[in-house]
C-alpha cells in the first residue's frame, strides 16, 4: 500500500454520518469542525481491529500529527490494542502531545496496563510532570480508572491535587478525579476538601460532579454541599473556558 494516509482516509470518509458529525462537533469546541469526519465510535472501533491486524497500521502510527479527529481516535484505539507493554508506553509518549481534544484523550484506555499496575504508576509520574493539557489530562484519568479501587494508595490523590493548571480540561479531569474518589474512597479524599486543598473552582466542580453520583449517599451528599466555597470574585472562573 503505497499511500497508507490517503487509504485510511477514503475508509473514513466512506463511513461518514453528516447528522453524527452535527453532534460531534457541538461536544468539541476546540477542534476545528473542517477536521470532524463524522464516523461513529462503534464503526471506528471496529474498523480499527480490522486495521491493527494489518502490517501497514505500523506505519500510520509513525504519521504525526494527523489532520482529521477520527485519524486521532483511530490512532488512540490502535495504541489500546497493543499487547506490549513498553511499546504501549512508547506510543503514548509520541501521540499523547498532538492530542488536542478531551474526546480522543479519554477514549483511550490501555489493556495492557492491567497486566503492569505495580510499574504503572511510575510513568502516570512522568506524564503529570509533561505539561501539554491532554498528557496530563490523561495521567489524571489513568489514576482514575486503575487506583482508585484495590489499586488505591494515599499518594495518588495527592499526585492529583498538587497539579496546578490554568486548563479548563485539566481542571475537569481533578474534578471528575475527587468526584469518583468521593465515591470509592470517601475517607481518603474527604480531607482534600476539608483542607482547600484544590483551586475553589475545582472543589465547587468535583462537589457538583459526586452530587451526581449514585454511588455518594444521601448523607454525604448532605455535607458535601455545606463544603462549597467562594469563587474569586472579577474575571472568569478558575479553569472556566
Amino acid at each position: 500500500m503505497d499511500d497508507i494516509e490517503a487509504w485510511v482516509e477514503t475508509r473514513l470518509f466512506a463511513m461518514r454520518d453528516p447528522a453524527y458529525r452535527a453532534f460531534q462537533c457541538r461536544l468539541m469546541p476546540t477542534v476545528a469542525p473542517e477536521t470532524v469526519i463524522g464516523v461513529r465510535t462503534p464503526e471506528l472501533r471496529k474498523f480499527a481491529k480490522e486495521f491493527g491486524k494489518m502490517p501497514e497500521s505500523a506505519d500510520f502510527l509513525k504519521i504525526l500529527p494527523h489532520k482529521y479527529y477520527e485519524e486521532n481516535n483511530l490512532h488512540g484505539f490502535l495504541i489500546e490494542g497493543m499487547k506490549d507493554y513498553g511499546q504501549t508506553v512508547a506510543a503514548l509518549d509520541a501521540f499523547l502531545p498532538h492530542v488536542d481534544n478531551w474526546a480522543t484523550c479519554d477514549l483511550m484506555c490501555p489493556r495492557v496496563f492491567r497486566k503492569h499496575l505495580p510499574e504503572l504508576p511510575e510513568q502516570i509520574k512522568a506524564w503529570l510532570a509533561a505539561g501539554d493539557t491532554y498528557t496530563v489530562r490523561f495521567a489524571i484519568g489513568m489514576l482514575m480508572r486503575f487506583y482508585l479501587d484495590e489499586g488505591f494508595r494515599p499518594e495518588y490523590p495527592a499526585m492529583v491535587a498538587a497539579v496546578r493548571s490554568g486548563e479548563y480540561y485539566v481542571n475537569m479531569m481533578i474534578a471528575w478525579y475527587f468526584a469518583t474518589a468521593l465515591a470509592k474512597q470517601y475517607d481518603a479524599a474527604l480531607p482534600y476538601l476539608l483542607e482547600h486543598r484544590l483551586d475553589p473552582w475545582t472543589h465547587n466542580k468535583a462537589i457538583q460532579k459526586a452530587l451526581e453520583s449514585y454511588r455518594v449517599t444521601d448523607a454525604q451528599k448532605a455535607f458535601l454541599r455545606s463544603l462549597k466555597r467562594p469563587v474569586p470574585r472579577g474575571g472568569r472562573e478558575p479553569g472556566s473556558l
